[in-house]
C-alpha cells in the first residue's frame, strides 16, 4: 500500500503546475489552442495599413417629395366642367390651361356688374354738377366732396361689385402655378367637380429626398452636405446635397432632414429611396469590412509576418463604419500587412501565402 501511495503522489504534483501554467495564459488561451490545430498554407491578399481619408456613411430609408405641390380646386359652384386641357402625367409651364368651368353665369354677372357701375357713374356726376364742379376735372374738386358724392351715389360698391364679378370669372378657369406634372385628376367634362375638393395636383419638377436620422447622428451632418439617393424600385442613382435639418427631435430620437436632389427625371413624388450621407472626417486608420472576423465574440484583424510567412492574430476595437470599411480606434499600427480575404478560417500563426 505505501509503494502506491508514492506513484500517486507524483502524479498529482504534475497536474497541480499544469493547471497553474494554463492560468497565467489567460486571454491567450484560444489563440494558442487554435495554434496547436494542423493546417495548411491557406491562400491570403493583403494591404498595407495607413492612414487615409474616411467617410462616414449615414445611411437611411426615405421619400422622395416635390418640392412645390399644389392641389388646385375650383370654387363651389354648381358650373359643370366645360374642358380639360390636361391628363395625369402631362407636363405644363406655369401659366398653361389647365380645366375651365361653364362660365355663362359669371359673364352674366360681370355684365350687371358693369352696368350697375356706369349708373353709378351717372349718379356721382349728377352729386357734383348739383354742387358746381365740372365732374370732368376731378383735380379741381376737394377731396371730401368727392368720397362724400361717391357714398351718395353708390360708386363705390358698384366699383366693387365690379372687381368681385371679374374674380368670378378667372376663377372658372384653372392655371398651372408653375412647372410641374398633372397628378390625382378623377374629374371628367360635362361633370361638376366634387365641392371641396381638390380638382387635381400639379407636383413641381425639382424633387427633394425626405428622410430621418438618429439624434446622436446629428453632429456628422450639416446642409451642404452630399447624399446619393436610390430607388428601390428602379437601378438608378442621383446625387443632391442636404438643404434643411428639422430642429426637433420626434419621441423616437429621430431628425428629419430634406435633401435637394440634382436631376429628378426619373422620380416621383412618395417613391420609397435609399439614402446616403457621405461625411469626410479626415485621416483614419481603415480596413475593409473584409479584413475583421469575429473570435470568441471579440473583433480580430489578422496581420502578415513577411519573416514567417504567418497570419498574426490581433485583437482590434473598431469606431466608425460606411458601408464597406471601418476606422481602427486600437490594436493595429499604421504600417502592418493586413489580411483582408482568405482570413475566415484562420487561427493564429497559420501558415499563409499571399496572392495578388
Amino acid at each position: 500500500m505505501n509503494k502506491i501511495y508514492t506513484l500517486i503522489l507524483p502524479v498529482c504534483i504534475l497536474c497541480s503546475c499544469n493547471e497553474g501554467k494554463e492560468d497565467k495564459r489567460g486571454g491567450d488561451e484560444g489563440r494558442v489552442a487554435l495554434a496547436t490545430e494542423p493546417s495548411k498554407t491557406s491562400e491570403v491578399t493583403t494591404m498595407k495599413l495607413s492612414e487615409t481619408d474616411f467617410s462616414h456613411e449615414i445611411v437611411s430609408n426615405g421619400k422622395v417629395v416635390g418640392r412645390h405641390r399644389a392641389e388646385l380646386m375650383f370654387p363651389a359652384s354648381d358650373a359643370v366642367v366645360s374642358s380639360i386641357a390636361v391628363r395625369n402625367g402631362s407636363h405644363v409651364r406655369k401659366g398653361q390651361k389647365i380645366a375651365s368651368l361653364d362660365d355663362y353665369k359669371q359673364r352674366e354677372d360681370l355684365r350687371k356688374a358693369e352696368n350697375a357701375l356706369s349708373k353709378a357713374e351717372l349718379e356721382l356726376k349728377d352729386a357734383l354738377i348739383g354742387q358746381g364742379f365740372d365732374p370732368d376735372k376731378a383735380s379741381t374738386i376737394p377731396d371730401d366732396v368727392m368720397r362724400l358724392a361717391k357714398l351718395r351715389s353708390g360708386y363705390n360698391e358698384a366699383e366693387v361689385a365690379l372687381e368681385s364679378a371679374r374674380h368670378a370669372l378667372e376663377q372658372t378657369v384653372l392655371y398651372a402655378p408653375f412647372d410641374g406634372v398633372i397628378a390625382n385628376m378623377a374629374a371628367k367634362e360635362f361633370n361638376r367637380p366634387e365641392s371641396g375638393k381638390p380638382f387635381c395636383t400639379i407636383v413641381g419638377n425639382v424633387m427633394d429626398a425626405s428622410f430621418q436620422i438618429l439624434e446622436g447622428e446629428l453632429s456628422l451632418l450639416a446642409p451642404g452636405d452630399r447624399v446619393r439617393v436610390s430607388p428601390y424600385s428602379t437601378s438608378g442613382e442621383f446625387t443632391g446635397r442636404v438643404t434643411e435639418i428639422n430642429p426637433v427631435v420626434d419621441e423616437n430620437g429621430m431628425v428629419t432632414v430634406n435633401a435637394a436632389v440634382d436631376a429628378g427625371k426619373g422620380l416621383y413624388d412618395g417613391m420609397n429611396v435609399k439614402v446616403s450621407v457621405m461625411k469626410s472626417l479626415g485621416r483614419q486608420l481603415v480596413v475593409p469590412k473584409s479584413a475583421v472576423v469575429l473570435r470568441s465574440g471579440r473583433q480580430v484583424v489578422f496581420t502578415f509576418d513577411e519573416k514567417g510567412g504567418k497570419a498574426m492574430w490581433n485583437y482590434v476595437h473598431t469606431g466608425l463604419e460606411n458601408m464597406g470599411e471601418y476606422t481602427i480606434s486600437d490594436g493595429l499600427e499604421e504600417g502592418m500587412t493586413v489580411i483582408v480575404s482568405g482570413n475566415v478560417n484562420l487561427a493564429h500563426e497559420s501558415p499563409v501565402k499571399v496572392v495578388k
